[in-house]
């Protein structure tokens, strides 16, 4: 499965890039094949790869560029306080979102390379990895080891 969200996240970088080259255009909003399969658009992206220095303020300011972005947060563990490593970034409006996405995806970040793509909401009581039966691990809502925002 991650291997496809990869090929997705490559083939979007690829066609736009070679649009953006053919039509000379400063920024192309391109529909997203990832979209077109969901069937809807996003105005929520996950921002993956964060340094582990990176604090929301810092995110805020890099995607601001792209639109008005109304919440900048990043997750940290709620045992120990520490980023890890991702975060969400919500715009006004979906063309923006897509913009955002395009333009920083595979981009450097406080020293890193990070990997956008859209938030994916979660059914109530899934599991993150997907729906295969697994033995103990990970984070469930009812875990003590919740997720929470940076502070």
């Amino acid at each position: 499965m991650a291997y496809f969200g990869k090929l997705g996240a490559l083939t979007r970088q690829i066609v736009a890039r070679s649009m953006l080259q053919r039509t000379g255009a400063a920024v192309t909003v391109l529909p997203s094949v990832y979209l077109l399969q969901r069937g809807m658009a996003s105005s929520k992206l996950f921002i993956g790869g964060l340094a582990w220095g990176t604090d929301e303020q810092t995110l805020k300011e890099a995607f601001s560029s792209f639109g008005e972005v109304l919440d900048a947060k990043i997750i940290c563990d709620r045992d120990t306080g520490r980023s890890r490593g991702f975060g969400f970034v919500s715009y006004r409006n979906e063309s923006e979102a897509e913009v955002a996405l395009q333009e920083m995806d595979g981009r450097d970040l406080a020293g890193r390379t990070i990997r956008v793509d859209y938030a994916t909401q979660r059914a109530p009581g899934e599991r993150p990895g997907g729906s295969l039966p697994r033995g103990g691990g990970g984070y469930s809502p009812t875990d003590n080891q919740q997720q929470e925002w940076c502070h």
